[in-house]
């Protein structure tokens, strides 16, 4: 019995691997940054001078409140953690 669970197994991931061969892959498109930050501020609410300190606390303070888990959205979740990750990038 084991042996044909194993067969099938084997079996199965053979074929997930033979139907995605070949397939392009989708293409990422490049974020714009001027509007992606003054928009990344907003979302988390920080100053345009504020630090990486402070967007991490307005990100962990927001994402407390959105985050999936705690019946936030996890479309809202993306976005707080979008912000995080583009005003951190800005900053070098």
């Amino acid at each position: 019995m084991t042996k044909l669970i194993l067969a099938l197994l084997v079996a199965y991931a053979g074929y997930r691997l033979w139907k995605g061969f070949g397939k392009p892959r989708p293409a990422v498109a490049a974020p714009r940054t001027g509007d992606n930050l003054a928009e990344a501020r907003a979302t988390l609410g920080v100053a345009p001078n504020a630090d990486a300190d402070t967007i991490r606390a307005a990100h962990r303070r927001l994402v407390a409140d959105v985050h999936p888990d705690r019946g936030g959205s996890a479309e809202q979740a993306r976005q707080v953690n979008a912000a995080r990750d583009t005003l951190l990038k800005s900053l070098g």
